[in-house]
């Protein structure tokens, strides 16, 4: 079997990674307590986009936080380990 070259990853990369889905995590966050200034663009569902009089319409909140939030709290744990054994 030939090997595969595995990308190095530098500490640089994960710390950008980390930020990003911390990021992602507080947007999750304010969007399900509410919050009038908060717009979930780029949070959706792989399948489908739902429309509705021929606007988008927002998540559901129950796939934000079942789905969405707690795949990114899981990359976010992987992320802090793959740092941790970068050094």
């Amino acid at each position: 079997m030939p090997r595969v070259a595995q990308p190095k990853l530098s500490r640089a990369a994960v710390l950008k990674s980390i930020d990003n889905i911390n990021r992602d995590i507080r947007r999750a966050e304010e969007y399900l307590s509410g919050s009038a200034l908060t717009t979930m663009r780029g949070l959706r569902p792989l399948s489908v986009r739902k429309r509705s009089g021929g606007k988008d319409l927002p998540p559901h909140k129950d796939w934000v936080r079942n789905v969405y939030l707690r795949g990114r709290k899981k990359a976010l744990i992987y992320a802090e380990k793959l740092l941790e054994r970068l050094g």
